[in-house]
C-alpha cells in the first residue's frame, strides 16, 4: 500500500510541469502517512489523507483521491507515522503573560524549573539581574514560585528579596498569578507603607509593627504586576511579544485565550494592527475596564488581524492553592496570620454588585466568564446569575465558570438548569493534588476538578492551563486529566477520570464551541480553517503515562507552518 502511493504521488506530482500550474498550486498541501485524527466525532475518525488549500481545509478521506484533488504541482507533507491533530484551543489562559513568564527568571518549582526552595530560588534571581534584563521593566522579576512546594513551606518576603538586591525593584508572581512578593526597594517604588489602606478584595500581609512585609494578595497585589511586568520601550515590547507568542506556538496553540484583559488588551491590539499576531486571540476584558473596551471594534465574533474580544470577565474569589478561594467550610490549614475559622473570602463581597454586573452584561448580550474557585464564591455566582437570566433569557450565550475547583455536586446541578459551560482545571491534580489534601482534606481533595461527574450530569465542559499559572502545555494537560496523578504519585479521584479522546475533544471541539468557533475551528473538516498541529505520538495509542510527555513538532495556522521544532 505504501509503496502504490508513493507512485502515485510521483505520478499525480509531474503530471503537469508547466511553470504557472506549480505557482498555482504552492498553496496546496497534502498531509499523508501518519494518524490524522479528525476529532468530529464523539468517537476517533482517522482518514488516509488531508488536503488543505489556502487557509481553509479543501478535502480529508482516501490518500488517492487527496492527490487527485490537489492538482499538479502542490506541497507534499510525508507525516512518516507521526500524528495530525486539529490546532489546540486553550479554553482559558492568560496569553498576554506569556512572554513574561518566557523571559522573566525561571522560579518555578521541579518539574518545570529548579526553585525547589528558597535559596534555590533567590540564587536564580541573582543570576538573572543583570542590566540588560532589567532594563527591559526596570524591574527585576520572575513567575512562578509555589509555597506549596518549596521545602520551608512558606512565602518568600521582602527580606529574603532584599538578600537579592536592596538598589533594584523586585517583584515575583506566585504561581496562581494571585500573590506577588516584593523587596523594599519595590514597596518604597509602589507606595506601599505601614500607612497604606488595603483594598477591597485584598490583603497587604503585616508584621508586628505594621509594616508590609512584602507578600500581596488579590487586589493587593494584581493591579501592580503590570508595573514590574510590563516593558519599558518598543525593543522591549518586541521581545516580550515574541517570546511569549513563540512559546504559544511550541505548545500548539493556533487560538489563545487572554483570560482577564485589563490594560494589556492595547498591547494585543497594537500586535494586531501591527501584524504581529501569528495565531489567534480572543480576550475577556476585565469588568472594571468593561465601559472602556467593550464598545469597540474589537468586541466581535469576527477577528480583525488575529484578535476580537470575545466578552467581560468577573473574578469572584482568588486561589484555592494560595488559600484565597472563598468557601464555606474553614481551611484544615489557614495561612500565616489567619485564624482557625479562615475560610478564604470575596472578590466582590456585596451580591448587589455581583449581580449588576451580570445584569450589565446580559442586557448588551455579552458572554460572561466567572472565576469562582470556592463554593462560596460559586453560591454567590448562582444566585446573582439567576436574576439576569430571567430577566433576559439565556438562549445561547454560553456563560462560563472558569476553574471550579472546590465545587459541590450541587452546584453542577445548578451549573447546568443555569447553561453554564464549566471550564475545569485538572493540572491541579498534579501541580497542588497533595496540597489540596493537607488544607481542604482527603475527602474533599479527591474532588477537585470533577471532570468525569460534571460530563456524567451532562455539562458541556473544557480545561484550561490557565498559563502562566503552569506551563502553557496542552499535552501535559490531556495526560494529566487521563492520568490524575500527583507530584507523589497519588491518584487524586480516581473516579474523576477523562479518557484522552475526551481530553483531546476538551481543547479542540468543545473548546471552539465555548468560543463560538465551532463552525470554523476544533476539527478536521472541509470549509474549515486549516489550523493544525503535528505530534509526535498519537495520544489515544501510546500508554496513559506517555500522554503528558507528547511534543509538538509543527504547528501550522490557516495553511502556513508558524512553528517547527
Amino acid at each position: 500500500m505504501k509503496n502504490s502511493l508513493i507512485i502515485l504521488l510521483i505520478t499525480v506530482s509531474l503530471i503537469s510541469c508547466k511553470k504557472e500550474t506549480v505557482q498555482e498550486n504552492l498553496n496546496t498541501v497534502v498531509y499523508y502517512n501518519g494518524d490524522i485524527l479528525t476529532m468530529k466525532s464523539d468517537k476517533p475518525i482517522y482518514v488516509e489523507a488531508l488536503v488543505s488549500k489556502d487557509d481553509t481545509i479543501s478535502y480529508i478521506g482516501d490518500a488517492k483521491t487527496a492527490m487527485q484533488i490537489a492538482g499538479a504541482g502542490y506541497q507534499i507533507v510525508d507525516l512518516k507515522g507521526k500524528t495530525l491533530l486539529p490546532g489546540l484551543i486553550d479554553a482559558h489562559a492568560h496569553f498576554a503573560a506569556f512572554s513574561a513568564q518566557a523571559i522573566g527568571a525561571q522560579i518555578l518549582p521541579p518539574p518545570d524549573a529548579r526553585a525547589k526552595d528558597i535559596p534555590t530560588l533567590l540564587n536564580i534571581l541573582k543570576k538573572w539581574n543583570t542590566p540588560e534584563n532589567r532594563a527591559l521593566t526596570g524591574w527585576v522579576f520572575g513567575m512562578g514560585f509555589d509555597d506549596s512546594v518549596l521545602e520551608e513551606k512558606r512565602f518568600p518576603t521582602k527580606h529574603d528579596l532584599d538578600q537579592v538586591s536592596t538598589e533594584f525593584p523586585i517583584m515575583i508572581i506566585h504561581i496562581s498569578g494571585h500573590f506577588s512578593v516584593v523587596n523594599s526597594k519595590g514597596l518604597e517604588q509602589l507606595g506601599i507603607t505601614s500607612k497604606t489602606e488595603e483594598p477591597e478584595g485584598g490583603i497587604i500581609r503585616r508584621e508586628k509593627d505594621n509594616e508590609p512585609n512584602g507578600v500581596l494578595e488579590e487586589l493587593a497585589a494584581i493591579p501592580h504586576m503590570l508595573a514590574a511586568l510590563s516593558p519599558v520601550n518598543k525593543e522591549a515590547e518586541d521581545l516580550f511579544f515574541e517570546a511569549g507568542q513563540r512559546m504559544a506556538l511550541s505548545y500548539g496553540y493556533t487560538t489563545a485565550h487572554e483570560g482577564r484583559a485589563m490594560q494589556n488588551h492595547d498591547m494585543l491590539v497594537d500586535a494586531a494592527e501591527s501584524g504581529k499576531l501569528k495565531l489567534d486571540v480572543v480576550s475577556y476584558v476585565d469588568y472594571l475596564f468593561a465601559d472602556k473596551y467593550m464598545n469597540s471594534i474589537w468586541n466581535s465574533k469576527s477577528y480583525i488581524n488575529h484578535y476580537r474580544i470575545g466578552g467581560m470577565k468577573i473574578t469572584l474569589d482568588g486561589s484555592p492553592q494560595g488559600r484565597t478561594a472563598w468557601r464555606t467550610q474553614p481551611y484544615l490549614l489557614p495561612p500565616d496570620g489567619a485564624d482557625k475559622k479562615y475560610s478564604g473570602y470575596p472578590a466582590i463581597p456585596e451580591d448587589s454588585v455581583v449581580a449588576s454586573l451580570y445584569e450589565k452584561g446580559f442586557k448588551n448580550d455579552w458572554q460572561i466568564l466567572t472565576h469562582a474557585n470556592g463554593d462560596a464564591a460559586m453560591d454567590q455566582m448562582i444566585r446573582t446569575m439567576k436574576p439576569a437570566i430571567d430577566k433576559y433569557g439565556n438562549t445561547n450565550r454560553r456563560n462560563v465558570l472558569i476553574h471550579g475547583q472546590y465545587i459541590r455536586e450541587d452546584q453542577l446541578d445548578s451549573f447546568k438548569e443555569l447553561d453554564v459551560i464549566a471550564s475545569l482545571f485538572p493540572l491541579h491534580t498534579f501541580y497542588w493534588g497533595d496540597w489540596h489534601k493537607e488544607i481542604i482534606g482527603d475527602s474533599l481533595g479527591n474532588k477537585i476538578s470533577p471532570t468525569k461527574t460534571a460530563l456524567d450530569k451532562g455539562l458541556k465542559i473544557t480545561i484550561h492551563t490557565d498559563a502562566p499559572v503552569a506551563l502553557p502545555n496542552l499535552m501535559r494537560m490531556v495526560g494529566i486529566s487521563v492520568e490524575r496523578k500527583s507530584r507523589s504519585g497519588q491518584v487524586i479521584g480516581p473516579n474523576e477520570k477523562i479518557t484522552a479522546y475526551q481530553a483531546l475533544q476538551a481543547i479542540t471541539s468543545w473548546s471552539a464551541y465555548q468560543h463560538f468557533e465551532e463552525d470554523t475551528k476544533g476539527t478536521l473538516e472541509v470549509g474549515k480553517l486549516a489550523d493544525m498541529i503535528i505530534v509526535d505520538n498519537n495520544p489515544l495509542k501510546v500508554s496513559i503515562e506517555e500522554i503528558k510527555n507528547i511534543t509538538v513538532l509543527e504547528t501550522i495556522k490557516e495553511g502556513i507552518s508558524v512553528y517547527k521544532k
